[in-house]
């Protein structure tokens, strides 16, 4: 058995890597090849490229790296028809992905995506791309089998991978002494994404809303999660605003960041619905390329952006968008949620039964998704 897949940035490699997981134990001897980080080479597959050099968001971004991504598809493309694999498994970055699962399905080559794009949300014309593009669609989030059945597309639902591996009660003593903080702490985590771009955009922001949080209560610890190819730059930021002295960065470690924290400012993204598997309250933020808002904006369906407003169906959790995601806004925000410990007991309540309805044995539901396609069946 060869399975090729292709996961962009960390939050593909970490589902990549569960993917794996279920993978590996109905198929032990499967070989894994293609485009993968360090959770999925951890669990041996073999990264032909790493899974940063697709980490790239926002139109005008994307446009600036065009002719590298575009050269790294062509050549996998060109590769995977010459040693066909028994199936081709696309990890979320649709934009990458759909276009090459169309060319390979049209190769002969069987094609699962994994994590719907997000056509409930904006574009929702992907959903003839994916037809044309895919054998089978993997769903993450229970609402999205539908859609696709309505449109006559194969589909499972296999519930989200990163459920069973949040506890649904973190340990958040257990995290703090892991990081050298007390118990009688208050912390907030800094989570500014896990894209270059999304540094480049959010990582003042966040530490000059870090330098008001600090003034209001000077007491109050920070720790930011770095993807450690990131961390330099996060340094220098750090280091720019003037806030080296009272910010811990850490090596990778955001759940535990996450499980140690009281309130997190995080970036629209996974990170966001980690965040509310951890039962944390957020502020979400973001900020791109003014012409990359201009055109998404001009696109999205819903009020929301953040995942865990979508699917609670409101808000939640503020969203602190492009203009509006100013230091002080910000900074305002997350000081509010310490003063309220009332409506965070609520949220908890609300991401508690969240996190119940996403549990599922996602590896192995996956797995037998897999499967079903490999023998030409029509998954449950």
């Amino acid at each position: 058995m060869r399975i090729a897949l292709v996961a962009g940035e960390a939050s593909g490699d970490l589902l990549g890597g569960l993917l794996l997981d279920g993978l590996k134990a109905r198929w032990p001897d499967a070989q894994f090849v293609g485009i993968g980080g360090a959770q999925m080479q951890r669990r041996g597959m073999q990264a032909w490229w790493p899974s940063d050099k697709l980490a790239v968001r926002g139109y005008i971004e994307v446009l600036k790296h065009y002719r590298e991504l575009v050269g790294i598809r062509n050549e996998l493309k060109a590769r995977l028809i010459a040693q066909k694999p028994d199936i081709f498994i696309g990890i979320d970055a649709p934009d990458f992905n759909l276009d090459l699962e169309r060319d390979l399905k049209a190769a002969g080559i069987r094609t699962a995506h994994f994590v719907s794009p997000s056509i409930w949300a904006w574009r929702p014309e992907r959903i003839e791309k994916v037809r044309t593009a895919v054998d089978h669609v993997l769903c993450i989030f229970p609402f999205e089998k539908k859609l696709y059945d309505d449109a006559g597309i194969s589909a499972s639902y296999v519930g989200h991978p990163l459920a069973p591996v949040i506890p649904m009660q973190p340990d958040k003593t257990a995290a703090r002494a892991q990081l050298g903080l007390s118990p009688a702490d208050t912390v907030v985590a800094l989570l500014p994404g896990s894209r270059a771009d999304e540094i480049k955009y959010l990582i003042s922001r966040y530490f000059e809303a870090l330098a008001g949080i600090k003034s209001a209560r000077p007491a109050i610890k920070f720790i930011v999660p770095c993807v450690p190819s990131l961390k330099p730059s996060i340094e220098s930021a750090a280091r720019a605003a003037g806030v080296q002295n009272n910010v811990q960065l850490l090596n990778g470690q955001s759940h535990t960041a996450l499980a140690a924290c009281d309130v997190t400012l995080v970036a629209s993204g996974t990170a966001t619905l980690e965040a509310a598997l951890f039962k944390r309250p957020m502020v979400i933020a973001y900020n791109m390329h003014w012409m990359s808002w201009l055109i998404m904006r001009r696109k999205k369906m819903q009020p929301w952006v953040g995942l865990p407003n979508i699917l609670c169906g409101e808000f939640v959790v503020p969203e602190l968008l492009q203009d509006a995601a100013t230091p002080q806004a910000l900074a305002q925000a997350v000081l509010a949620w310490l003063d309220s410990p009332e409506k965070i007991q609520a949220l908890e309540q609300r991401f508690i039964a969240l996190h119940q309805e996403l549990l599922r044995d996602t590896p192995k539901l996956a797995a037998l998704a897999i499967e079903s396609v490999l023998n030409h069946a029509t998954p449950a």
